[in-house]
């Protein structure tokens, strides 16, 4: 099994540009089912590069071939749109590669995907999963690759990788590679204030996946969420390898490092600072790395001990 992919998904392109079209291109080379393109002014011509039908609309490439999963490479003042309308058309994995979509538009689409309940929590069940925007992607090796996470430095295992660096994965994905260790599905949920699938949304489908036997967490200074994930596992999956990195351990307070959400609030409470959240971490029992290097002998160690 893997979580949001795999071998059977149906991936509709939105956003055909050269960007689309290479990244499409490399994910189509690595067996992922790549069925259609959408583009608004050239439904019912032929995505050339690939091979592919190009529609006019999600709905028609969902109706026509059966697509189950969107990537969507569109600018970013029209994201908003491109992600609703996914949505509306019934599929059901949206990733979203898009960067600089403003705030105000995710917080649309995060109120319209996932509607606020009664009693103040949004619903999600039967809703679409939405990874991003200003993500990678998904891959789950030798299965499907959705996004712009190279193949090459991977390949199928029982880890599990969540985070919100793209950078950073790429390198835990390598050195764990590189010992012979693969990953069971890698998700890049991106680094933006407002995003659609967050670490407690991916951590309990890896806590339910029988192929995932251990788990890699990436997280950035800002906010307290590491400390919510920590206290999830240490509740829910215990017994589980688990292992963290917290990247901004020189950031300096008040000064956005790499994605919009990391970032430490001049005056806040405590918690948000990497060394914070590495002490909070381990005194649940996560191993955490200071380094990505670091980060991935950890895990092997876990690994070996297990």
């Amino acid at each position: 099994m893997s979580i949001f992919i795999d071998a059977d998904s149906r991936v509709v392109v939105q956003g055909i540009g050269s960007q689309g079209t290479f990244h499409a291109r490399r994910n189509q080379q690595y067996g992922t089912k790549v069925v259609a393109g959408v583009h608004p002014k050239k439904g019912g011509s032929t995505w050339e590069d690939l091979d592919l039908p190009v529609y006019t609309s999600v709905a028609e490439a969902v109706e026509s071939e059966g697509a189950t999963t969107s990537m969507i490479m569109v600018p970013a003042p029209f994201t908003r749109d491109a992600i609703l309308e996914a949505s509306d058309a019934g599929v059901q994995t949206i990733v979203c590669i898009t960067e600089g979509v403003p705030a105000h538009d995710m917080a649309v689409v995060y109120n319209t995907l996932y509607p606020r309940q009664a009693d103040g929590t949004f619903l999600r069940d039967g809703r679409p999963v939405l990874i991003g925007p200003n993500c990678p992607g998904v891959i789950s090796p030798g299965k499907a690759n959705v996004g712009i996470i190279p193949s090459e430095i991977t390949k199928p295992g029982n880890v599990g990788l969540v985070s919100r660096s793209g950078t950073l994965t790429y390198q835990i994905m390598h050195e764990l590679n590189l010992a012979g260790i693969g990953i069971s599905t890698c998700v890049g949920i991106g680094g933006d204030p407002i995003i659609g699938t967050d670490f407690l949304d991916v951590i309990p489908e890896f806590a339910n996946d029988p192929e995932t036997d251990a788990i890699v967490f990436v997280g950035e200074i800002g906010g307290t969420e590491e400390q919510r994930v920590g206290e999830w596992i240490q509740a829910n999956i215990p017994d589980t390898p688990v292992v963290a990195y917290v990247a901004g351990f020189t950031a300096p307070p008040g000064k956005q490092m790499g994605h919009a959400g990391a970032i430490v609030k001049e005056g806040s409470e405590g918690g948000e600072t990497a060394a914070d959240k590495k002490d909070a971490l381990e005194g649940m029992g996560i191993s955490v790395g200071t380094n990505p290097t670091e980060t991935a002998e950890l895990m092997i160690q876990r690994l070996e001990q297990s």
